[in-house]
């Protein structure tokens, strides 16, 4: 099934016709819950990893002893997601309740296990014939697979992320793992994603604000101030403001390609540290498909769904409900990525 996104509830380029120039696209992904096959692209679905090829892992030094298993991440979503949908009395049973509490402990690995490098999480996978803003990689390879570490342990501080992304060329694989390895336990629910097929969606996008010019942008500033203005003096029946950031230049949710968003931090140059080219966005991964300030974003077809159902479909949750906006040269696409979160 497809997912459409609604036309935007006003015309951006009439309001501020200047931005016609700066009009691009980017993909939703629209991930929802399925069973994908290693042929698909897909959020948490199996690989097209080759067998003779050794899977990814984190050799950072860093404990990795003691989390919760991902199997028992998984049961305790398959209990608390049904519960809070049953009527007349939403919530888990205090039969359930008692194994959630089981579920939610954490367990101690052998020890040999945590001093061997970590497998990584395959978090996704996206060829390039299902997604029109994914470019090709490095010697035109159509398939990016992305993994992460299921700790929050790495870099300066010992609290960031750690990304692995993928390039490689389908048609050479002809003998896929079935089983790769996984990590016994994770330090965080939010690194592990449910299976997910994808419903690729194409749709215009526009820069953020603090990118544009400086005179557009003071223009879109100040329209977007007079909107909180009156949105506060005005009864509760007043239709909803609708915002440039939230409802008219960049989609929430899973996306590729298009522009960042920069609504956590002031925007600040992501330049290639190889070669210092600008960079552009290769993939946006979120906390939610839409919320309650980007609620003219949710697909026509679960219009009638509450907001819950398909909000977060993939359980990945990055940092403190933000996104994660990746970024790739445009000059060679094997240079190292770079990352921010919002």
């Amino acid at each position: 099934m497809s997912r459409t996104t609604p036309p935007r509830p006003l015309d951006v380029e009439a309001l501020f016709p200047e931005l016609s120039a700066y009009r691009g696209t980017t993909t939703r992904l629209h991930p929802r819950p399925g069973r994908p096959d290693v042929v698909d692209s897909s959020v948490g679905g199996p690989l097209l990893w080759p067998t003779d090829e050794p899977w990814p892992v984190c050799t950072e030094a860093h404990s990795h002893a003691r989390g919760r298993r991902p199997a028992d991440i998984h049961r305790q979503r398959q209990i608390l997601n049904p519960a809070w949908l049953r009527e007349p009395n939403p919530g888990p049973t205090d039969e359930e309740r008692q194994l959630l509490e089981q579920l939610e402990q954490e367990h101690r690995v052998e020890e040999s296990a945590a001093k061997s490098p970590l497998p990584l999480i395959g978090l996704a996978q996206l060829y390039r014939r299902d997604i029109p803003d994914l470019p090709a990689g490095p010697d035109d390879c159509d398939l990016l697979q992305v993994f992460w570490c299921p700790f929050d342990a790495h870099g300066p501080t010992g609290y960031g992320m750690l990304l692995d992304l993928r390039w490689r060329r389908s048609w050479e694989v002809t003998t896929v793992q079935t089983a790769p390895p996984q990590p016994q336990v994770v330090g965080f629910e939010g690194y592990v994603p449910e299976p997910c097929v994808l419903h690729p969606e194409q749709v215009g996008t526009y820069p953020f604000t603090g990118l544009l010019p400086e005179k557009l942008g003071d223009r879109i500033d100040a329209r977007e101030q007079a909107l909180e203005e009156a949105e506060h003096s005005e009864d509760d029946d007043a239709a909803a403001p609708v915002y440039y950031q939230c409802d008219l230049s960049i989609p929430p949710g899973w996306r590729v390609g298009g522009f960042a968003s920069w609504h956590t931090t002031d925007p600040f140059p992501m330049n290639c540290r190889t070669c210092e080219a600008p960079m552009y966005l290769l993939l946006t991964i979120d906390s939610g498909e839409w919320d309650g300030g980007s609620g003219s974003w949710k697909p026509l077809d679960e219009a009638d769904l509450p907001a819950h159902l398909a909000a977060s479909p993939t359980e990945v949750t990055v940092g403190r409900w933000g996104e994660l906006n990746i970024f790739a040269c445009p000059e060679e696409p094997g240079h190292p990525h770079r990352w921010s979160i919002q």
